[in-house]
């Protein structure tokens, strides 16, 4: 009996408990589900309206004041509360009296009437109030969205002829100081900076590292270089040429490579390009993206040879500052020169503030330094040093005879083999043994001192190569290394395995170590190193380093410079590579023969004629007399051909030469 009683209640319960769950589940398809009642489509339509923001809002609070009027209209006039009704206009005038009193709360005060017209106006008076607050409230906050968007930088440039800047490093700072030089002559020139950054970061950086812009205009906008859509932003299709900065991050190539698809899928036929590559494995790869209308530059070749220049001969690394940069003295082209049937020899004598320093085809293909028997045709292009390209027009002919008697006589003298130390190693290191190798004389002995990393030597000719593995800022390693005899000393710094200031830091105390080795022993040995911050050259010029090449800054002058001219790229290819000619800095008595006194000045339009006797180009002139503060270490890049100067013991001539 009991147990079927319990298996009763137990089957009620089933059914209680299915019941509930059943009418659970009607309920939520039912709340789901979705409604199609008036008030639910009107709320939907509001919801949707006020997603579009402020322009929204103010229809809504425009039509809120125009219904409050109205109905505050009609109840005064159909009441008859107003005890003085307008005159003339009726129901018009009416609602215009109504909205006064909904937008100007004291408007009130000239009330006067019963006090059901006093109370009706004044409760119109209060609705305005909140429609009048929430007016202003609405447009404070359109303006604060529109500031901020503005801060974003998403609004597109509306600019030609301009020059873009993607991507974000710290040679931008170069990049924009030069191009402001650059732009000097232009008319209200612009540089468009677009990357993946805070705009006004971006704005104010450059603003405290580039306070000077000599009338150029700077415009930041944030986006993504490799987005076409953020690409767009900038405008590039229409810009005068586009610089492609290679960025901090672990993969730049990559994203260098990526950026130039973006920008010639979105314009195919657009400006040039110039673009930055790191390492040289993917050059091939940018080189198809780029096609013809890409320059690219690999910063750690580029870097490793000017390190092996400069460190040849001191006072190198000034004359290549002073060409590469805008700050003096660059290359330029001069198309009608007028000097057709001329020789190269005799071109070299016309310009009076110019130095002609060779030739361009029709075709694009550049000669530095040709025979001096070559003849000038018209279709040929010159390329000359000078200040500026506003100087090339109506250039002054040069009215200076060179004094054929006081060319030199001393001749030249064969190269003998020589000692160099190579102090720390990095990427760039196997580059710049390589280059070592191709200037050294047969019998020349190298040591490559460094702490970290492991040193692979490739097979090299000339050069017999010592490794050393010890402390490269320890006082007593340098000094059993560095003597008078060495003929160059370099310092690579640890870009490799040490962040940017730490490699810097050590390679500071390394030159002030080999300075002061060097001082103490009374010797001129030419000492180049390598800072990756621009801002640590000063640091280094502390400890007396007279070349010291700045990779990120050496880097960003070629780019601008190339940015500028895509003429300029076989120049540089062929001044910075192992064949064709290159800058030397060689004694001037091979030229012209030593000044008896201060009393006997010769004039450059001489040493001119005594370097092109020789096959040569002259292009400066490093003195000992000129070493003081007001010039880059005695040398004087392109002097007029009327300068006299005082030839001693220890003055170069800056030429072109084959070797």
């Amino acid at each position: 009996m009991m147990a079927a009683v319990m298996a009763r209640t137990g089957q009620q319960l089933r059914v209680r408990t299915a019941r509930a769950m059943a009418q659970q589940r009607s309920t939520v398809r039912t709340t789901t589900q979705p409604k199609s009642d008036w008030g639910d489509r009107l709320r939907y339509m509001f919801d949707n309206s006020m997603t579009r923001g402020t322009v929204a809002l103010i229809g809504w609070l425009t039509a809120a004041t125009v219904l409050l009027t109205v109905v505050f209209a009609v109840i005064t006039s159909v009441l008859g509360l107003r005890s003085q009704a307008p005159t003339g206009g009726g129901f018009l005038k009416e609602t215009f009296y109504s909205l006064l009193h909904a937008l100007d709360p004291g408007y009130i005060g000239g009330d006067v009437g019963s006090w059901g017209f006093l109370l009706t106006m004044l409760v119109l008076t209060i609705g305005g109030l909140f429609i009048v607050s929430a007016l202003i409230g609405v447009i404070a906050n359109g303006i604060d969205e529109k500031l901020a968007d503005l801060r974003r930088g998403r609004s597109i440039v509306l600019e030609s002829d301009h020059t873009v800047i993607l991507g974000w490093s710290d040679s931008i700072f170069t990049i924009v100081r030069e191009l402001c030089l650059a732009n000097e002559s232009r008319h209200k020139p612009v540089v468009v900076v677009l990357a993946d950054r805070d705009k006004v970061e971006m704005e104010e950086e450059l603003k405290a590292k580039v306070p000077e812009r000599h009338g150029t205009r700077v415009l930041c906008r944030s986006g993504s270089p490799m987005d076409i859509d953020d690409l767009a932003i900038s405008s590039h299709a229409s810009a005068r040429s586009v610089i492609l900065l290679a960025p901090d991050s672990e993969d730049p190539d990559s994203e260098v490579i990526k950026t130039l698809l973006a920008l010639t899928h979105a314009a195919p036929e657009g400006p040039r390009i110039v673009a930055e590559i790191r390492n040289p494995t993917n050059l091939e790869a940018a080189a198809l993206v780029g096609a013809d209308r890409t320059v690219l530059l690999d910063i750690r070749e580029t870097v490793a040879k000017l390190v092996v220049q400069t460190s040849r001969q001191s006072g190198a690394a000034a004359v290549y500052t002073e060409l590469f940069d805008y700050d003096g003295d660059e290359f330029y082209f001069l198309e009608d020169h007028g000097l057709a049937g001329t020789t190269y020899t005799e071109a070299q004598q016309v310009f009076e503030a110019a130095t002609v320093v060779g030739v361009m085809g029709p075709d694009g293909t550049s000669k530095l330094n040709p025979p001096p028997g070559t003849l000038l045709d018209a279709g040929q292009t010159l390329i000359i040093v000078a200040s500026d390209d506003s100087a090339l027009d109506g250039q002054a002919r040069s009215s200076t005879e060179p004094a054929l008697n006081r060319l030199g006589t001393q001749p030249e003298t064969a190269p003998e083999p020589t000692r160099a130390l190579v102090v720390g190693w990095n990427e760039r290191a196997d580059i710049v043994l390589r280059e070592l190798d191709f200037y050294a004389p047969p019998g020349s002995s190298l040591t490559v001192l460094t702490t970290l990393g492991e040193p692979v030597v490739p097979a090299l000719p000339h050069l017999d190569v010592t490794v050393v593995k010890a402390s490269t800022t320890d006082r007593a390693t340098l000094e059993a290394h560095v003597d008078a005899d060495l003929d160059q000393i370099i310092v690579l710094c640890y870009s490799e395995h040490l962040d940017t200031q730490a490699a810097d830091a050590r390679t500071l105390v390394t030159l002030l170590h080999v300075r002061d080795i060097l001082s103490r022993l009374g010797a001129e040995v030419p000492v180049v190193s390598e800072m990756l911050d621009d801002r640590n050259r000063v640091l280094a010029s502390v400890a007396d380093v007279d070349d010291v090449v700045v990779s990120g800054e050496i880097v960003s002058l070629l780019v601008t410079q190339m940015s500028e001219d895509a003429r300029l790229e076989p120049v540089f290819r062929e001044l910075l590579g192992n064949e064709g000619s290159e800058i030397y800095l060689r004694p001037a008595a091979w030229y012209v023969q030593p000044s008896a006194g201060p009393d006997d000045p010769v004039t450059w339009a001489t040493v001119v004629a005594g370097a092109a006797r020789r096959g040569e180009t002259a292009i400066g002139f490093k003195s000992v007399a000129l070493a003081t503060e007001d010039e880059r270490f005695g040398v004087v890049v392109n002097p007029p051909k009327s300068a006299a100067y005082v030839v001693g013991p220890g003055d170069r001539v800056v030429v072109l030469a084959e070797d």
